[in-house]
């Protein structure tokens, strides 16, 4: 027995969607703020190389990759899809 969606809902939340403005990071201005984090943030890396890579803290940069990692490809907790849903109904 399955549930069939309202197929007025359905349009309902399709115009919603389509009206709805664009997310600010898709915009010109978001993209060209990335641009600009990005080259600021390669810059002073570039000007304080001496002081990154002498100060022993690199070794620790994998262990955070992998966390970080993690956590942005998850979407953070409750995001690994198939948890405690049991296929068994």
């Amino acid at each position: 027995m399955t549930h069939q969606p309202d197929p007025s809902h359905v349009n309902q939340s399709q115009s919603e969607h389509a009206h709805r403005p664009p997310s600010f990071w898709r915009s010109r201005a978001g993209i060209y703020l990335i641009v600009a984090l990005a080259v600021g943030g390669l810059l002073l890396g570039y000007e304080h190389r001496v002081h990154i890579l002498s100060s022993g803290l690199l070794i620790w940069l994998p262990l955070l990759l992998c966390v970080g990692m993690h956590f942005f490809m998850h979407g953070g907790h409750g995001g690994h899809g198939g948890h405690g849903k049991g296929d068994d109904q």
